[in-house]
């Protein structure tokens, strides 16, 4: 990024992400709007603060890298990009119709600012592995993965987890979204990942959990520097974050809001301080 987005400016963008979301969604009939709401302030941060991207400069080499692994909220992807300049924000009307570039879930095919196509969890933080390698010696970018909590249930997040610590992957940096809840149940009740913060340590990470809603504590800790591990942050989140009937609402993994909830989820959204 040129310029760098003040915490009131960041919170701004979290709030486009979502209204824009809520509409793409619900224009295009497609679903999991509450994993987008839980992440939006994630992508804010990093996309208005501490990757370095230029939508003048899309492939640039020492650009940084930034996969989304959690890849059905491609949507809260584009809302970013789009705010960030990377194409028209008219073009987010087009989500998820014949002909459009923006597919359900996340898609580099003609989109310029993704990096790759994601869709099948568990796929993403194998490839982040692969570009922080590619770049081992060099050290010209930063690679992030978010993750969803409940793709830690596959077995090639931890193999790829033992590769990251292995070659001391200190340019990586995992984001887990993790706002508890997967498919039809919550993660504990799917698969109990807890003790999950000392899963990732005893993989040699250096290891973080946060609000995943608070701009300044991920501000704070995106900014913390080692040489020797990558960096793991757990983002404590709610899924459906933003709008009240959606929080912590497993119905709004599969839902668009049409009609009257629409309505009401839009003016909860455009109204909060």
């Amino acid at each position: 990024m040129i310029n760098k987005m003040s915490l009131d400016a960041t919170r701004d963008f979290a709030r486009f992400i979502r209204i824009s979301a809520l509409k793409m969604t619900s224009m295009g009939g497609s679903s999991h709007i509450g994993s987008i709401f839980s992440m939006s302030d994630i992508l804010a941060e990093l996309f208005g603060n501490y990757l370095n991207l230029n939508p003048d400069k899309v492939k640039a080499k020492d650009r940084d890298r930034f996969i989304l692994s959690k890849g059905h909220g491609g949507a809260g992807v584009y809302a970013a990009l789009a705010h960030q300049g990377f194409f028209n924000k008219s073009l987010l009307d087009t989500h998820y119709q014949n002909g459009s570039i923006f597919s359900g879930h996340v898609s580099h095919k003609g989109v310029p600012g993704v990096e790759f196509s994601t869709g099948s969890l568990g796929h993403g933080l194998p490839v982040a592995v692969g570009m922080a390698l590619s770049d081992i010696k060099r050290c010209q970018y930063n690679v992030v993965c978010l993750l969803g909590d409940g793709e830690c249930n596959e077995g090639s997040t931890w193999e790829s987890a033992l590769l990251g610590s292995h070659h001391k992957l200190s340019k990586l940096t995992v984001i887990v979204d993790a706002n508890k809840y997967q498919s039809i149940k919550t993660t504990n009740e799917t698969l109990n990942l807890e003790p999950f913060a000392e899963k990732w340590k005893s993989f040699g990470w250096d290891v973080h959990e946060v609000n995943g809603h608070d701009i300044n504590e991920l501000r704070c800790v995106l900014s913390i520097k080692n040489d020797y591990k990558p960096k793991c942050i757990i983002a404590n989140t709610i899924k459906g974050k933003g709008v009240s009937f959606m929080e912590n609402n497993i119905l709004w993994h599969y839902r668009s809001a049409q009609g009257e909830e629409f309505k009401a989820a839009l003016n909860e959204l455009m109204y909060q301080k």
